[in-house]
Formats: structure tokens, C-alpha cells, sequence
């Protein structure tokens, strides 16, 4: 007989994301935040061949990210409006884990297998810093999709891809709850 672990179930059911404009300082020292991506790196990983990597961005290095966001976006020909969306998203930020997917060569396990197992990181991450108490986000955004911003400004490699930031600190306001999927509809029994 299996054994449940009740309070684990209760906050999956009700697991909530907090916006990332909402989260300010304190964040996690570095102790804490070492405790997360510890549970984070416990994702599945078929070949353990820790297909991922992680990036911590503190204050001074996402307003750099923040400054160098025009630019890029201006060069792109990106509405402005999406330019400072994008600027917010990292000069208002205290903390911010970029989850960087790096797919390794492998005759057994696929490239998008691997690229899956970088967004169960970004779940994981998420999911530790909000059953530690901590809000958190997972945001992406144009310049995260971006080679030359990428490369540039975050040291990826060429294989390399932002497979999500993951925002945390200290929330200032509980979000109202959103729907979510009715079961119905994206469930499909295969009985025989």
C-alpha cells in the first residue's frame, strides 16, 4: 500500500506561482538558495547527463541584463512597449535563477528529452522556493529566446538555450487564484 504524504499532496493541489513584479527583497542567502537548486537538480534526468545548468542572477548582474535590454530590442525591431516589459522583468528584480538547457551528446537519450528534463528544473526550482515559503515565477521573454543576448550577456554556449528565469523573493501580495483546466477536456481514457 502506498504511503501518502498529505501535506506534500495539499500544496501540489494548490501550488500558486507568484507574479514576479510582486516579489522583493529579503531573497535567499546563499545557503537557502543552495537548498533549492539542490532539490531542483533532483529532476528526472534519463543518462544522468544533467542536461541543464544554473545561473544565478543577483541584483547587480540583472541590472546589467536590464541595461543592455534596449539595445538588443531597438536592434531587433522589437515594440517598445515589449522592450520595457522586458527591461522591468530584470531591473525590478532582487533575484532570478536562469535555467540554462544543455542538451549533451548522447546515442541513447534524444535532444528533446533532454530539453524536457531543463523544464522539470525550472518546475523543480519553482516548486522548492514556494514550498520554502518564498514567492517565485517562471518567466521567459523575447530576449531569453534572443542568440546574440544570450551568448553576450549570460555566457551561453551555442548549444546552449534559456529554458526559463525563475524569479524569487519575498511576496508582497497574494495573488486571487486563476482557473485552471477542467479535467474533461485534456484527459483521455485508454481502457482497452
Amino acid at each position: 500500500m502506498p504511503q501518502p504524504n498529505p501535506a506534500a499532496l495539499a500544496f501540489l493541489q494548490t501550488r500558486r506561482s507568484r507574479p514576479a513584479k510582486t516579489l522583493k527583497a529579503p531573497v535567499p542567502d546563499e545557503a537557502e538558495l543552495l537548498t533549492l537548486l539542490t532539490i531542483a537538480a533532483r529532476t528526472p534526468d534519463h543518462g544522468k547527463l544533467e542536461p541543464w545548468r544554473f545561473v544565478v542572477l543577483e541584483r547587480p548582474a540583472l541590472q546589467r541584463l536590464a541595461e543592455a535590454v534596449p539595445d538588443r530590442g531597438f536592434a531587433l525591431g522589437i515594440d517598445a512597449e515589449k522592450v520595457e516589459k522586458m527591461v522591468r522583468q530584470f531591473a525590478d528584480a532582487d533575484l532570478a535563477v536562469a535555467v540554462v538547457g544543455s542538451p549533451k551528446s548522447s546515442e541513447k537519450v534524444p535532444e528533446l528529452e533532454q530539453v524536457l528534463s531543463a523544464g522539470a528544473a525550472c518546475y523543480g526550482l519553482l516548486a522548492a522556493a514556494l514550498a520554502a515559503g518564498w514567492g517565485a515565477n517562471w518567466l521567459s521573454g523575447w530576449a531569453s529566446f534572443d542568440r546574440q543576448f544570450v551568448e553576450t550577456c549570460l555566457g551561453l554556449k551555442r548549444h546552449e538555450f534559456i529554458a526559463g528565469f525563475i524569479h524569487i523573493g519575498t511576496e508582497t501580495m497574494a495573488p486571487p487564484e486563476r482557473p485552471r483546466p477542467t479535467l474533461d477536456t485534456i484527459i483521455e481514457w485508454v481502457r482497452t
